[in-house]
């Protein structure tokens, strides 16, 4: 996996969830709070997503094979998918589930000191977690906004690990409301309530997840920016004169497919012609590295055929 697949804040959400699953775990046993229980299935689950993203960025390193030409790219595209059912079901209708349960069959919460205690340090461990994505993130956002950047990123292991751990904490102020409230009044429903709140919260975040992945999965073109550059590496006004038409397919994060008709002077022999397309290769490849799949077909200008 490249360095803008965020392996630097998979592994550190690894880390970091895998502690704190422990820890509510153990809060759980102690309290008997359903947040505690539903939070450490949470970061349970978490670490398993986390898990499968290494695991896709690792299979999308395989050689291109006869059966599979243009690669393995998007298996990390699948394993985001795969992230975001396990965060729906596992996470999100798990805790639905014990929510309503705690609400129908209430019961204090033993020994506060345990749960308010792992929630301030999941907390602690869980900010740094997300301060590692945004720091990986903003190497390559640029000027885009979290929201644009969540929506058009190409590798999806950053925009799950952003989404999971701001998830993940406000699902720790949910759990710690619940759990706060609980001790305060002394009825056992306020920590129900918490607990579907937290459901909910980790439903949304998978549904945008698997909405965003599945788009990736179905094929998304090369962004304007590269487009652009594209375009204006293809066309040198002597031996290209005029962009036809072109299409662009992200074959996986960092590969990108451009086929385009180009247009060239009707009276160059095939020796020339070929030229001028190594020659438009190399430009695009040079203007746009992830270009590694170019298929340029040379053709007379008619301006019935620019679409």
């Amino acid at each position: 996996m490249s360095a803008s697949g965020g392996t630097k804040a998979i592994v550190a959400a690894l880390a970091a969830n895998l502690a704190i699953a422990v820890a509510k775990f153990v809060a759980f046993l102690f309290s008997g709070s359903s947040s505690m229980l539903a939070e450490s299935v949470h970061s349970l689950a978490d670490s398993g997503n986390q898990g499968l993203l290494l695991l896709g960025g690792k299979k999308a390193q395989r050689e291109a094979t006869p059966q599979h030409p243009f690669g393995y790219g998007r298996e990390r595209y699948i394993y985001a998918f795969l992230v975001s059912i396990v965060l729906f079901t596992v996470g999100g209708m798990f805790a639905i589930y014990e929510g309503i349960e705690k609400i129908n069959h209430p019961h204090p919460i033993e020994a506060w000191y345990w749960p308010v205690g792992v929630l301030v340090f999941a907390i602690i461990a869980e900010s740094f977690s997300f301060r590692t994505a945004i720091k990986e993130s903003d190497e390559i956002r640029g000027n885009q906004t979290w929201t644009q950047f969540i929506r058009r990123a190409k590798a999806p292991e950053l925009p799950v690990v952003l989404l999971e751990d701001f998830g993940a904490l406000v699902g720790l102020v949910l759990a710690l409301g619940g759990v706060g409230l609980a001790l305060a009044t002394g009825n056992g429903v306020w920590d129900g309530i918490g607990t579907l709140c937290i459901g909910a919260l980790l439903i949304v975040i998978a549904i945008v997840l698997a909405a965003e992945t599945k788009s990736l999965l179905l094929g998304e073109a090369a962004g304007t920016e590269e487009v652009e550059k594209i375009k204006v590496a293809l066309v040198d006004g002597v031996t290209v004169t005029r962009l036809i038409h072109m299409r662009t397919l992200h074959l996986g994060p960092e590969e990108l497919l451009v086929a385009a008709k180009i247009a060239v002077e009707h009276d160059e022999t095939a020796t020339e012609v070929a030229r001028a397309i190594d020659a438009a290769e190399a430009r695009i490849r040079e203007a746009v590295p992830i270009a590694r799949v170019i298929y340029l077909e040379p053709d007379i200008y008619r301006p019935d055929a620019a679409k």
